[in-house]
């Protein structure tokens, strides 16, 4: 296994702790040790932004408390949905009258889960509504609803912007639920990631092959192909994109390439140099691109690309200062 990890049970705790050193600027633990809470939370009684699910997709979830961002992340086990009462604490820790929104991708644990806690706040008198991430374009042809993958960062950012200038939590859902339809994301994996338990890879590959569409919990995808050269993968992720969006000359993107943990950062740039040629012969106008790691499983080699279709409100509230660890703007 190549990791550097102590003891495999403990990875999360001792994970979080790290990061809340490194960062207690920005965040510090609630009573709770797997809910973060904002330092930077307004003192305004405003809408809450609470996001989270399981670990080894840092810098999400926790990358993203901060400034105008999420007041607070609720933290499971690897890629296993936080718990109920960890939700609960959450809305608890940062709840000012004014509601919280729970912001999650689409996976059923994480469903489950975080409509408990929300049941649990209810019966506290504390109104909690819900939004799922389901931006993966290629999911839908292996299930029945779509997963969430990276396209969580920009509907988060759009959302938490909302919260932070004052809208009430009725706007706050439905801006974000217009965000999520309008982001659309698909993703390749040249290795599976290894689980630091067990020290196994989640899925076998074989050397020179890769997996389209996988999620990022290691769900594969429905194809597994000789790996091509890079605009060639990139022409065929943003073919079902583009389809899926049904982008038009003239329409302006926010642009996301996606680093999944392990791909060197020359080669997203690469990918990004693909992509923005592509958008630029389609005559599709390019916003603010982002190219890192910023939705990962942890040491998989892969990466995705995300688009989320802007209209005026959306890019305001996309371009609204931000200032967390891992998001700044």
């Amino acid at each position: 296994m190549k990791r550097l990890v102590n003891d495999g049970y403990n990875v999360v705790e001792e994970m979080l702790e790290g990061y809340c050193n490194a960062n207690s600027e920005y965040v510090k633990f609630s009573e709770n040790k797997r809910v973060l809470v904002s330092k930077k939370m307004s003192k305004d009684p405003k809408v809450r932004i609470i996001i989270g699910g399981g670990s080894g997709h840092e810098p999400l979830f926790i990358g993203y408390a901060g400034k105008n961002f999420a007041d607070a992340v609720v933290v499971g086990n690897i890629n296993t949905s936080p718990a109920p009462d960890a939700c609960f604490d959450a809305v608890k820790a940062v709840d000012s009258g004014k509601g919280c929104l729970f912001m999650y991708g689409n996976y059923a644990g994480d469903v489950m889960n975080f409509d408990m806690g929300a049941e649990l706040a209810a019966e506290e008198g504390i109104r909690v509504e819900t939004v799922l991430i389901t931006d993966d374009v290629y999911s839908s042809k292996v299930v029945e609803e779509r997963r969430g993958v990276a396209g969580d960062v920009p509907v988060f950012k759009v959302a938490s912007a909302a919260a932070a200038k004052g809208y009430d939590l009725d706007t706050v859902k439905a801006i974000a639920e217009n965000a999520n339809k309008n982001t659309y994301s698909m993703g390749v994996a040249l290795s599976s990631s290894t689980l630091p338990i067990t020290g196994e890879h989640i899925f076998d590959m074989e050397e020179g092959e890769m997996e389209v569409g996988m999620g990022i919990h290691g769900e594969p995808g429905i194809e597994r192909k000789p790996v091509g050269k890079a605009d060639e993968v990139i022409d065929e992720i943003m073919q079902y994109i583009l389809s899926d969006a049904q982008a038009k000359a003239g329409e302006e993107f926010h642009v996301m390439v996606n680093g999944l943990g392990a791909l060197p950062v020359m080669d997203l740039y690469v990918c990004y140099r693909r992509v923005h040629q592509i958008l630029e012969e389609k005559g599709i106008k390019i916003h603010c691109p982002l190219v890192g790691n910023y939705a990962t499983s942890m040491d998989m080699v892969g990466m995705s690309v995300t688009l989320m279709r802007l209209d005026d409100q959306r890019k305001e509230l996309l371009d609204f200062p931000a200032d967390t660890p891992y998001y700044k703007k």
